[in-house]
């Protein structure tokens, strides 16, 4: 790409929601599915799809040119090893993350303008509510978007395990722990250890089957209510992964100070989230950034703005663990009283 001329190279750049919408399509479909049993014609795939068999060739041939989908010389399309990535049937599939991006989160970013004029959430202005209550109003959307997550952010939960030793805590406390799946690993790996999850009653409803299938029940609680209002006591270590990020520093300080109340003096906050790095090197967290700019109204920050922000809640960072991944985990105690 670099040897193309300048202006070529932005046209590439700018040609990206061609491709987010052409894999969204895809995804929707379920094609990635239906070659699971073998190469497939464009027109067979078209009748079990109900699409146009021509205008379902041409949106394959495109993705096959991104290796998205391969096409054979009998003009078949197969898997590639990509494709496998789109199956709904898998582990870590992001097919509800393409469908996601490809709804309503594209949407939003084409209001990114209104966010950067007013710093507020596109998404909101084109819902006429803020995401969290659109999922609680919308079942459907709502396991959409905890697959999604689990997507997304899936490879970071081995990656946080493998750099993070949680064996000296007793009870974890995981705040807005969605599904589960963070806090289930944890368990699971730490065979003594205790877990509280908390979230929204809609969530904890669909969370405590989950934790009941994996026969976690006698070690996991799942308590339904808002952080916004308080959080559980009893624990001695209180853990958000990819909480603060959602929120501005209004909303991420009452968060972050009713884990500092039911903390109590002593024990751990473990904050999972993306540092944005300085200076011009190229970052996701940067990216993502603007995602919660325009999406739920929140943002991404930098190592000195995290201290800041605990530091306001009552609480000062004793380490910064970096993983595998693009996340850190931001290890942080109570600020001691004078």
């Amino acid at each position: 790409m670099t040897d193309l001329p300048l202006p070529d190279q932005l046209n590439r750049l700018m040609n990206g929601f061609w491709h987010t919408q052409a894999i969204y399509v895809a995804a929707k479909l379920g094609l990635a599915d239906l070659l699971v049993a073998g190469p497939q014609a464009a027109e067979q795939l078209a009748v079990n799809t109900r699409t146009h068999p021509r205008a379902l060739y041409r949106l394959l041939r495109a993705l096959a040119s991104l290796g998205v989908f391969v096409e054979d010389n009998q003009h078949r399309f197969a898997l590639t090893p990509m494709a496998e990535c789109l199956r709904s049937d898998i582990p870590g599939s992001v097919r509800s993350l393409a469908i996601m991006r490809g709804e309503w989160q594209y949407e939003a970013w084409g209001q990114l303008l209104h966010s950067v004029q007013t710093q507020q959430s596109a998404f909101e202005k084109i819902h006429g509510m803020p995401l969290f209550e659109f999922l609680g109003q919308h079942p459907e959307k709502g396991q959409l978007f905890d697959a999604a997550m689990t997507g997304v952010h899936g490879r970071e939960t081995s990656a946080m395990l493998q750099a993070y030793d949680f064996s000296e805590i007793k009870t974890l406390a995981d705040i807005g722990g969605g599904n589960g799946e963070v806090l289930t690993s944890i368990l699971k790996r730490y065979p003594t250890l205790r877990g509280i999850l908390f979230d929204l009653p809609a969530v904890a409803e669909r969370t405590r089957a989950h934790v009941e299938a994996l026969g976690l029940s006698e070690r996991c609680v799942v308590i339904a209510g808002s952080f916004f209002d308080s959080v559980p006591t009893g624990a001695d270590a209180y853990f958000l992964r990819h909480i603060i990020h959602d929120w501005d520093d209004e909303k991420a300080i009452t968060i972050l100070r009713h884990c500092r109340q039911a903390l109590g003096e002593r024990g751990k906050l473990l904050l999972v989230e993306g540092l944005i790095p300085p200076g011009n090197e190229p970052a996701i967290s940067k990216f993502f950034d603007l995602a919660m700019m325009v999406v739920p109204g929140g943002m991404e920050r930098t190592e000195d703005e995290y201290r800041q922000l605990l530091a306001a809640s009552g609480f000062c960072i004793t380490r910064i663990v970096p993983t595998a991944t693009w996340v850190s985990v931001i290890e942080a105690e109570p600020l001691t009283r004078a």
